[in-house]
């Protein structure tokens, strides 16, 4: 599976691990999640929510010039989730470390199967993992949108 740079020392920092600590990792990156700009604080109606999370979740995929090599256009994700819900803000924490600010084309390349290789699925449920890919899905959908 070809991964982003980002995306893949992620996987690999997952792989290197047992499953009970991946589950601690996870958690590491729900603790890293940046918070929400203050342009999107108390504007639900400008996110949109991952209904297929257990939890209530909303992002939102800025694309920009702002890209780290070359001056690129470059995606950006900003998500909302609540402290409650570690293992939905860990999910949104890794998607954020290994996706934003890459190029929209490098985004749109992650395989959709791709949080499968995070090794999670004897962590946590399948229901949960399932949120994770339909979190992707949308922030690949929004990027389409943007760059059309």
């Amino acid at each position: 599976m070809s991964l982003p740079a980002p995306f893949a020392e992620i996987v690999e920092e997952f792989a290197a691990v047992t499953p009970r600590q991946r589950l601690e990792l996870l958690l590491d990156y729900s603790s890293d999640l940046p918070a929400l700009p203050e342009r999107y604080v108390g504007s639900r109606d400008a996110l949109e929510q991952v209904h297929e999370c257990q939890s209530p979740l909303f992002l939102a995929v800025e694309v920009d010039g702002d890209g780290a090599a070359g001056g690129g256009p470059a995606v950006h994700l900003f998500f909302d989730a609540p402290a409650e819900a570690p293992t939905t803000r860990g999910f949104a924490g890794i998607l954020h470390a290994g996706l934003d600010g890459l190029p929209p084309a490098e985004v749109l390349a992650l395989p959709d199967e791709a949080p499968l290789a995070l090794g999670l699925g004897e962590a946590v449920s399948p229901l949960r993992l399932r949120g994770m890919q339909a979190m992707l899905a949308r922030i690949k959908r929004q990027v389409r949108e943007r760059c059309s």
